[in-house]
């Protein structure tokens, strides 16, 4: 119940994936005939998450984590944009990925200026915020399509248009507009020409494809300097000899999820809904973290006061339930609390809220056997 942090990978992933791993394992920037082979997979891959994404194939950038794709946009920005005269500004959500507040601070510790937008009770963020945090040097924004955590689906679509507003009454190219959608991949609309994005991050582990894949939609007028130097792959911007067998994985995973979108959607909201229903009922003071309705379909976050959450997630581990209290890539923090509960104006949940988050392998059988044992845990 931790699918949020991690899928399995689907077996049509790991069949198309087996050919490239061991058979057609050429390095695909070879000359002959086995690495051509390699090649044209790639680009037939990078084909098909174009469709998907409503974008065109040279926009593609295949990197190797959603961690890395978010560096690379909100790192490779600044530096394309950092002069000796001109102090580049990113605005973002005071809830981000670590991966996007982490770069944050190694911008400004490299000279940049970062404006941290709140959000509201419910998780978030307002359109006013953003416009009142702009300024003439603000180069980029980054507001992640769903939160990691809270399960909090953002006004991507909105803040798209303010932003081109913006720049049309500026006449300028700036600010670009960065989405990590890593959470929304599975139930939400791609069409980056529909959301207003000019870039957007994406990860496989997040869509039952395999791991160490990721991408970085990057519309082409973006200009954007590298974090990675060698032989000059994916356009310049990510040096690395292609992970031909991870792209062929990528893509097909994507083709699984928006074809499973609709189906799953409807399936996991009526399990998540019971789910919170009867969580609510049967732990008195308990409470919903996050929007009730503008919430994924597979994210449960619930505040059990006093609960100490790290001492639930082990003694449910004990049970056989996988479930989390944060976002699973800050487990190795001394400070184990979740800053995005608190975020919300309930500090007091900050270390007593389990985010239990459902996927395809998931039924109503497994909420009634969480409740069992939450009792239990609770109790003592």
């Amino acid at each position: 119940m931790d699918y949020a942090s991690i899928t399995p990978v689907a077996r049509e992933v790991a069949e198309a994936m087996r050919q490239y791993e061991s058979g057609s394992f050429a390095n695909p920037s070879a000359l002959y005939a086995e690495a051509i082979a390699g090649k044209e997979a790639a680009q037939n891959a990078r084909g098909k998450i174009a469709r998907i994404l409503n974008v065109r194939k040279n926009e593609i950038i295949f990197t190797a984590s959603g961690t890395e794709s978010n560096n690379l946009a909100l790192l490779g920005v600044f530096k394309a944009c950092r002069t000796k005269d001109f102090i580049p500004h990113i605005i973002v959500s005071e809830i981000e990925h670590p991966s996007i507040l982490e770069i944050c601070e190694e911008i400004k510790r490299l000279g940049g200026e970062v404006t941290y937008v709140l959000v509201s009770e419910e998780g978030i963020v307002n359109l006013k915020d953003i416009r009142t945090a702009l300024r003439d040097n603000t180069v980029l924004i980054s507001v992640m399509y769903a939160n990691n955590e809270i399960g909090t689906i953002q006004p991507i679509k909105e803040i798209g248009r303010m932003i081109k507003e913006w720049r049309q009454k500026k006449d300028t190219l700036i600010p670009y507009f960065h989405t990590d959608a890593c959470q929304a991949v599975l139930y939400e609309s791609l069409d980056a020409l529909k959301l207003g994005v000019d870039m957007m991050t994406l990860d496989g582990i997040k869509m039952h494809g395999p791991r160490g894949t990721g991408l970085l939609y990057m519309k082409q007028d973006v200009t954007i300097n590298p974090i990675f130097f060698g032989g000059g792959q994916e356009r310049g911007l990510r040096s690395g000899t292609e992970n031909v067998p991870g792209i062929v994985g990528l893509a097909i995973a994507l083709e699984l999820a928006e074809k499973m979108k609709e189906s799953e959607l409807a399936r996991l909201t009526d399990i998540r809904d019971y789910a919170i229903e009867k969580i609510l009922k049967t732990f008195p003071g308990s409470t919903l973290n996050g929007s009730k309705d503008l919430r994924l379909p597979n994210n449960i976050n619930i505040c059990f006061p006093r609960l100490d959450a790290e001492f639930a997630v082990i003694s449910l581990d004990v049970a056989g339930i996988a479930v989390s209290y944060s976002s699973s890539c800050r487990t190795l923090k001394e400070d184990s609390s979740s800053y995005v509960v608190t975020a919300l104006g309930k500090e007091e949940c900050g270390t007593s809220s389990l985010r239990i988050t459902l996927g395809r392998e998931s039924t109503k059988t497994d909420i009634g056997a969480l409740v069992v044992a939450l009792q239990k845990i609770i109790k003592k």
